[in-house]
């Protein structure tokens, strides 16, 4: 389709606008004024309003015309997809309107505001010189399309404008990233293993078919020792089939595990309870953590409300009298709980990497269902400690191996049919903001930048992605091959035939296929350059020996550790007492200060010998230690890129003869980022005056500082006269002053030397200096009175 003639190719021009294949213009309106966002440069800009069923389109006056061979591009810079819009405003003479599918107005629109989803708010101003009917006819033709009357019909714009031969052709040839793992089939998870290093794992199959679970992926990883024939009576035992499987290793010898909650109420055979003590003690460990992440964390209907708030609140309407006072504006944000949850989900994610920090045990992640905060932690915690989620392909294969085939369920949680509003919930968009409070505060460990997370944040609110258009890989894999299954107790799981006439469902690119939606300078500025990090030997030993009782379990909730006797089903009150009888008793509560002594221990070991450390300027520099955050407060910050940019008070109203002046709020926010510019340039490290006396380290990855904060698994600060080999704790905010030049100066001078280093020698001859100015001008003004 690309390489046809530029004659058929300026055909897909309809009257300046690059139309897709199968886009038809419905309306369209001349001398239209955009307002532009303060990332867009401000000020307004005139062109061409266009309305297909498929997009919102607005044509700059003066924009280039794309060359005829260019790939098409889904969305331009100022296009909004009618699935995004969530509701259309105007404005008119002293009043304001919400307009529906079923509104009349009896006044011409000066403003047309429309509200998206992704907290944008587009404010286009039609000019007086437009004919009121078109301004009419533009109208009522976005308010009917972008919100039909049928339910679940907002999808049919798929048909239409991407539903054509040509799209379809051009989609399905479309070539996937060769360097990213998507997780599709057994070789990538091969290759994950692989580059974990994780020993004693292996990739069955059991679930091809999903006849085990649904929900799960076509392959999962579990232990060696395990056959298929014993994994398959595993999976009664699991909510919705989810049993322990292995989604990362850290390179001590840690397996991070996930898994839905037991079903106390299934009988337990004896064997069945030996492979479940296989999968969740990974074959060779001795110690199983399970981490209940129901307990601490918020529901799916808490992030929907407390996101709700954050929307009211950010974007305001002017179709309501409704707002909040300034001086309010900081508490009102404090009661949406968004800022809340996203301190409890790094939380927890730290706590898990202390743990996965320790080595020699395994930490199972454990939810009701083990399909939305799940995905979330587990994300976290390989974000934090490894350092390959942090670049684009990295993250964009943790992203599918734990979200798109773990099974999260993107096309309820985000509602795209809008039929029913029970499942909805934006966990994901909880997740992309707890990544940018890690890159706020550790912005030169990240290739990410910002711009690709806010790219990934509008492109969730799209429905044009086969990645979240589906709520797990065999639904996905449904859309994609056209291939139905159905089951009955005789024949079992037989494929249904496919109509090829059937054109209802075209095939969807992936989300990471970023040349449908941003050019080349755009992506560029997705990634920035960063130091690689030195090559680690994962440890390939396996888990460690440890001191504890062989298969001991314990429960790790509301940031404490706890031996629960009802925890695993075999160990449930119903089950009969001779498979109670051939296992071992479990700890006692009184026990449990033994393990986090143990957890010390583990923590103040040396570094295996395949973990060599590198000796930075304060202290060793180990490439998997995990990015702790501040979880105070004042350090959990507003993605103001993301949530302000559609600011009401920042967007409309404002004439476009009369020069744009920025918000109070922007200008206070600009002077709070001089100060901060300017104490940084001025502050001066302070020397130690004696061995003793730690240097701050400035990154402050300290948990104990966090007042909200009960995690006890690690001192805040080391021994300073250890060796060069032992790592700082997971906690720690002090490092061992050895290696800094403020300390060897120190050193120089104990030992009887009078050398002083060069800077506090210029810096004392240049205060002698000042002094000795001083003085003349004071007997100068002497002199002359």
């Amino acid at each position: 389709m690309l390489s046809q003639s530029g004659g058929s190719a300026r055909n897909r021009d309809v009257l300046g606008l690059r139309c897709l294949p199968g886009e038809c213009v419905l309306q369209r309106v001349l001398m239209v004024r955009k307002k532009l966002t303060s990332r867009e440069g401000r000020g307004w800009l005139s062109g061409t309003l266009f309305c297909t069923h498929f997009r919102v389109a607005f044509v700059p006056q003066d924009a280039p015309n794309p060359p005829d061979n260019a790939d098409p591009v889904l969305l331009g810079d100022h296009d909004v997809a009618l699935a995004s819009i969530e509701k259309v405003v105007v404005v008119g003479p002293n009043r304001t309107k919400l307009v529906t599918a079923s509104s009349s107005l009896k006044f011409t629109p000066e403003e047309l505001l429309l509200y998206c989803r992704d907290m944008r708010v587009v404010c286009l101003l039609f000019d007086r010189l437009t004919p009121d009917s078109q301004v009419l006819q533009m109208t009522y033709t976005i308010a009917k399309t972008y919100q039909p009357l049928k339910p679940g019909s907002v999808l049919s714009f798929q048909n239409a404008a991407l539903g054509s031969v040509e799209m379809k052709q051009f989609l399905s040839n479309r070539s996937k990233e060769p360097h990213m793992n998507w997780f599709e089939s057994a070789q990538d998870w091969e290759h994950e293993l692989e580059r974990c290093g994780a020993v004693g794992w292996r990739v069955s199959a059991v679930n091809e078919r999903f006849e085990m679970a649904t929900s799960l992926p076509r392959f999962v990883v579990v232990p060696q020792r395990v056959l298929d024939t014993e994994l398959k009576k595993s999976f009664a035992h699991f909510s919705e089939g989810r049993i322990p499987r292995w989604s990362w290793r850290h390179p001590r010898g840690a397996d991070l595990l996930r898994m839905s909650s037991f079903q106390n109420n299934i009988y337990h055979e004896k064997d069945d309870i030996r492979n479940l003590e296989l999968i969740l003690f990974g074959g060779h460990s001795s110690l199983c953590v399970v981490v209940e992440l129901g307990e601490d964390l918020p529901s799916p209907l808490d992030v929907q409300l407390a996101h709700s708030r954050l929307r009211a609140l950010c974007l305001g309407d002017v179709s309501s009298s409704v707002s909040v006072p300034d001086d309010k504006w900081l508490s009102t944000l404090e009661s949406t709980h968004w800022l809340h949850y996203t301190r409890l989900c790094l939380r927890k994610a730290s706590e898990v990497c202390c743990l996965l920090r320790s080595g020699h045990l395994t930490v199972a992640l454990q939810e009701a269902e083990d399909r939305d905060m799940g995905c979330l932690v587990s994300s976290l915690v390989q974000l934090m400690c490894d350092p390959h989620s942090r670049t684009q392909m990295g993250f964009q294969g943790l992203v599918q191996k734990e979200w798109v085939t773990g099974g999260h369920r993107f096309c309820s949680r985000l509602n795209y049919h809008r039929d029913s509003d029970k499942d909805e919930s934006p966990v994901f968009l909880l997740f992309l903001d707890c990544v940018w409070q890690l890159w706020a505060q550790f912005p030169s460990h990240f290739q990410l930048t910002e711009d690709f997370l806010l790219a990934l944040h509008d492109s969730v609110h799209l429905p044009l992605f086969s990645t979240f258009l589906s709520n797990s890989q065999r639904e996905r894999l449904k859309r994609t091959q056209h291939v139905g299954q159905s089951y009955t107790r005789v024949e079992g799981w037989r494929d249904l035939t496919f109509d090829p006439g059937d054109s209802c469902d075209p095939p969807l690119p992936p989300v990471w296929d970023w040349d449908l939606q941003y050019s080349k300078q755009r992506q560029a500025a997705f990634t920035q350059p960063v130091a690689c990090p030195p090559l680690v030997q994962p440890l390939l030993n396996g888990n460690l020996n440890s001191d504890t009782i062989p298969g001991s379990v314990f429960l790790l909730s509301r940031g404490s550790f706890s031996c629960p006797p009802h925890l695993p089903p075999w160990r449930s009150g119903n089950s009969s007492g001779v498979y109670r009888k051939s296992h071992r008793r479990a700890l006692s509560s009184e026990q449990v200060p033994g393990l986090e002594r143990l957890l010390k221990a583990w923590a103040l070991a040396e570094f295996p010998h395949s973990l060599t450390t590198h000796l930075g300027p304060q202290g060793p520099l180990d490439p998997y230690e995990p990015l702790l955050p501040l979880l105070m407060g004042p350090c959990m910050g507003l993605w103001r890129q993301c949530y302000l940019r559609g600011a009401i008070h920042a967007q409309a109203f404002s004439h476009p003869l009369v020069s744009p002046q920025p918000h109070p709020v922007e200008r206070l926010a600009q002077e709070v980022q001089q100060l901060r510019t300017r104490l940084a340039q001025v502050s001066i490290p302070k020397e130690p005056t004696s061995p003793e006396t730690p240097i701050s380290t400035g990154k402050r990855r300290n948990l104990n500082h966090n007042a909200n904060n009960s995690t006890f698994l690690f001192p805040a600060s080391t021994n300073q006269h250890t060796p060069k080999t032992m790592p700082h704790t997971a906690c720690t905010n002090h490092h061992t002053p050895k290696t800094t030049p403020h300390t060897m100066s120190i050193n120089q001078q104990s030992s009887g030397s009078e050398h002083i280093s060069a800077p506090s020698a210029r810096s004392h001859r240049s205060g002698e200096d000042r002094l000795h100015v001083a003085d003349k001008q004071r007997e100068h003004l002497t002199s002359s009175t």
